[in-house]
């Protein structure tokens, strides 16, 4: 009797350790199995990309005699246009890319982005003339608040005056330029904010809304004096929150772009345009050098 009853017991016992073994393997194997996809998929998707290195400018001189990281010479970016049409780079624009990843036109082979940060009276001084000369396009990315400041003071310094309305209308309507949103007035690297990051206290909420409205207000006057509303955005120092992307891309924006230098892999699909990565342009360095981390 007791034999019979550990026999069954024993039989039962093993009857549900299979069981909770089979519930373990299956989900497993379905994870496996589905992670190997998606892996697949990945690589797919790696292999059918298209490296595109964006390179980030902010101030051009002439003559720069207090060079830092974000001054170039006007001689440096001719340099650099020079060696782009020389080694078989295109220069495009973000709709270039929206309109590929929405299967909507082709990519070059060799596809560069140049991009401007700020909305310095300089790049259209020095900057915006090389472009014509050389038949490149560059991104133009203005603090509207110093468009809007350097509209009504008329004050056209090289080293340290903002493009003015008609001077951006004038870049935008060449064809070469693409203006996109650089924020209103969140272009500040101190606390309590550093560009557009969460104040510290601020509710999720409260910080939707003033991000939100910044960047409308860049955006409403962008399209009124361009005729052309921003589809990007560029964040000030790179700097963000856990929140931001989405908040920004709820406004309808289909490129966003930070700072870190990285060549970014372009695909069919919209998604690869966001948090795009940027090299800043250093002074100083020959333009070898610099194209040299994008073939290697």
């Amino acid at each position: 009797m007791i034999v019979k009853y550990f026999f069954k017991n024993n039989l039962k016992n093993k009857f549900i350790a299979y069981i909770l073994i089979l519930m373990l393997i299956i989900p497993f194997f379905y994870v496996f199995s589905h992670y190997q996809s998606a892996e697949g998929e990945e690589i797919q998707n790696f292999e059918d990309s298209i490296n595109l290195p964006v390179l980030m400018y902010h101030l051009i001189l002439k003559n720069p005699k207090n060079k830092n990281k974000f001054v170039i010479s006007q001689k440096t970016f001719e340099e650099d246009l020079e060696y782009i049409k020389n080694n078989g780079y295109t220069t495009i624009l973000v709709q270039d890319l929206i309109d590929y990843t929405e299967s909507k036109a082709t990519l070059p082979q060799k596809p560069i982005l140049l991009t401007f940060d700020d909305g310095a009276y300089n790049n259209y001084l020095y900057a915006f003339p090389l472009a014509k000369k050389y038949g490149a396009k560059f991104v133009f990315s203005p603090i509207a608040f110093e468009s809007e400041k350097y509209s009504n003071i008329k004050d056209e310094n090289p080293n340290y005056s903002y493009a003015n309305w008609d001077q951006i209308r004038e870049m935008s309507d060449s064809g070469l330029v693409e203006i996109q949103n650089h924020t209103y007035n969140m272009h500040c690297s101190k606390n309590p904010r550093v560009g557009c990051t969460k104040k510290f206290g601020e509710s999720e909420e409260i910080y939707k809304k003033n991000l939100s409205e910044d960047i409308l207000k860049s955006q409403e006057l962008i399209e009124k004096h361009t005729g052309k509303k921003p589809t990007a955005f560029f964040y000030p120092f790179g700097a963000c929150s856990k929140c931001s992307e989405k908040i920004i891309q709820n406004l309808g924006f289909k490129a966003t772009f930070l700072c870190e230098g990285r060549v970014n892999k372009i695909s069919k699909n919209p998604k690869c345009l966001f948090r795009l990565k940027r090299f800043l342009r250093p002074p100083d360095i020959p333009a070898e050098k610099i194209f040299s981390q994008f073939e290697k």
